[in-house]
């Protein structure tokens, strides 16, 4: 008795390990299969990287008016405090206004000196800037306060939230304009459709700035400083979205 169940227990652990052997392979014929349908087979499909934009042009917002004031003196210390007076009386005449935000410009005194490098005087300038999304009110109120600190300068820009509006809009145009583009060079190239592998999004809204030279504009501060109001005009800006990303070709 003892021999046969010998016998049977032997031949049992051989049926298992058969079993087991058998088993073997088709375990790893099912990990090649899903590494078939991982990573490696994404390593297999084709790439594409394409790029797609949205622009358009945005007439600027926002207005900075650059006043300023240049002073002469024997000293710097003198020069130096009628810079400070003209800065503070102008500013004083300008804070207040809801719609125009003021705010303090370059602030420079240096020497005069001849040919010998001896010191002959000073010379000061000092700015005050006018920030508006009104171009009215800071005419307006730039006109009050020229004669004692002419216009030396004019921007234009487009504030933050003006682009970031824009760009919004373009976005959608941009992404449906490299899903439109995507397709089609699938297509163009036997594919059926495509699967996104990577997207990156940038944008643009560089500032457009026309200013005068400050010695243009002081000389020409007296005509200006006639005039109720100066007229303001902006020009447009250009706002760009792009859209760069690979797509997986199926």
């Amino acid at each position: 008795m003892q021999t046969l169940r010998s016998i049977r227990s032997r031949t049992l652990l051989a049926s298992a390990i058969l079993a087991l052997a058998a088993a073997v392979p088709a375990a790893h014929a099912q990990d090649r299969g899903a590494d078939e349908r991982g990573p490696r087979a994404e390593s297999r499909q084709p790439e594409l990287t394409l790029q797609a934009q949205a622009v358009s042009e945005v007439v600027q917002d926002t207005v900075t008016l650059t006043l300023a004031v240049e002073i002469e003196g024997a000293d710097q210390a003198s020069v130096g405090k009628k810079l400070t007076a003209a800065l503070n009386e102008s500013m004083a005449q300008v804070k207040g206004d809801k719609d125009v935000k003021a705010r303090n410009g370059a602030y420079r005194i240096w020497a005069n000196t001849n040919r010998d490098g001896k010191v002959t005087g000073w010379h000061g300038r000092v700015e005050l800037l006018l920030e508006s999304k009104n171009f009215e009110a800071a005419s307006t109120l730039a006109s009050k306060i020229s004669a004692r600190m002419p216009i030396a300068g004019i921007g234009f820009s487009l504030s933050e939230e003006a682009r970031a509006q824009e760009e919004k809009r373009l976005l959608t145009e941009a992404a449906n304009a490299f899903r439109e583009r995507a397709l089609a060079a699938a297509t163009a190239f036997g594919f059926k459709g495509y699967r996104i592998r990577k997207l990156d999004l940038s944008g643009s809204g560089a500032q457009y700035v026309v200013a005068a030279r400050p010695r243009a504009a002081m000389m020409a501060s007296a005509s200006l400083s006639k005039e109720a109001d100066v007229s303001l005009e902006a020009d447009t800006v250009t706002v760009t979205v792009s859209v760069n990303g690979t797509v997986f070709l199926q």
